[in-house]
């Protein structure tokens, strides 16, 4: 069990005696649509080639599993590391993990083997959508699954050693270029380019949510920037976070690579700025975030929602 007690919204094994909803929801599915926006984004970016709908859904499946299996190899592999276990500042359900090991849900043997059924399901969906589509699709899935588990297991903790923003970029960012492929059938520079914003936004998730985290993770050992610096310092990261995902939708349009319309898309900017400001205002005091974990969020869906239909309005215009 859990050092600290169950709050009244976490899971407990009494309320989730189906043994279906325990795995669905150990899954955390509320946070998985951030991988269907990534998916819409890379659709959008292909319609410049043929449109297969069956693909479509097929690679929606994978990346949500694909999310999902790293979710609960987080959660495994925070146990094991003690952080989950000592966190009493989190903010359930956006920080501090799934709680299912914590509060004796499932068991941590349970959960690694949930990841490893994830991630195998998606190495068979993903083989023969090489096998379809192209060789050129192994090498983003691999980069995927790799940089997914190698996020928080050992012996690389990518997170615990500070990197842990460029992980979550870097794979949400493979999302859209694998949508993008696997429409087009062969590499493009279009969805590697298109979805930095989009993938910019979704490291700005991670970073703010390690703040209500930053004392437990100090005491197990995970060092990432916001753990290695103080609160007010550390606030400024998400600032520049942010400043980085509207430049780079500024230079896209700038350049020609996205139409002015694409400027639409910055709406997004305003919940993250809002987020932003509760973060330098309260950086050291993880309960008043809340607001600002949902808005950062928010912001992390309404880019490539924006910009998916913006391309696609001038598709099919």
């Amino acid at each position: 069990m859990s050092k600290t007690a169950a709050t009244p919204l976490e899971p407990t094994r009494d309320r989730l005696s189906n043994p279906v909803l325990r795995y669905l929801l150990a899954t955390r599915p509320a946070f998985l649509t951030i991988a269907l926006a990534g998916c819409l984004l890379g659709f959008a970016t292909a319609l410049d080639a043929a449109f297969s709908w069956p693909l479509a859904l097929l690679t929606v499946l994978l990346a949500v599993a694909t999310q999902a299996g790293v979710n609960v190899f987080n959660d495994y592999y925070d146990h094991l590391n003690g952080t989950d276990a000592v966190n009493v500042d989190r903010l359930f359900p956006f920080t501090g993990g799934s709680r299912f090991i914590q509060n004796a849900v499932m068991s941590p043997r349970q959960m690694l083997a949930w990841a490893v059924v994830l991630f195998g399901g998606v190495i068979a969906g993903g083989l023969w959508l090489i096998e379809t589509r192209g060789p050129g699709l192994f090498w983003i899935g691999l980069a995927g699954l790799m940089i997914g588990w190698a996020y928080s297991a050992p012996p690389l903790k990518l997170n615990s050693r500070g990197l842990g923003e460029v992980c979550v970029a870097a794979g949400f960012l493979l999302i859209v270029a694998g949508a993008d492929f696997v429409q087009r059938g062969a590499p493009s520079a279009k969805p590697w380019l298109l979805g930095l914003p989009y993938a910019l936004l979704v490291t700005n998730i991670l970073y703010i949510n390690q703040f209500p985290d930053r004392a437990a993770d100090i005491q197990a050992g995970k060092r990432h920037w916001v753990a290695r610096l103080e609160p007010a310092v550390a606030a400024r990261g998400y600032w520049l976070i942010l400043l980085l995902a509207a430049a780079s939708l500024a230079g896209l349009v700038a350049t020609g690579w996205l139409p002015a319309l694409a400027l639409l898309s910055l709406l997004a900017v305003l919940p993250a700025l809002k987020a932003g400001r509760i973060l330098s205002t309260h950086a050291h005091e993880p309960p008043r975030l809340m607001p600002a974990l949902q808005m950062t969020i928010a912001a992390a869906h309404l880019q490539p929602v924006i910009l998916a239909a913006v391309l696609a309005w001038g598709a099919w215009a």
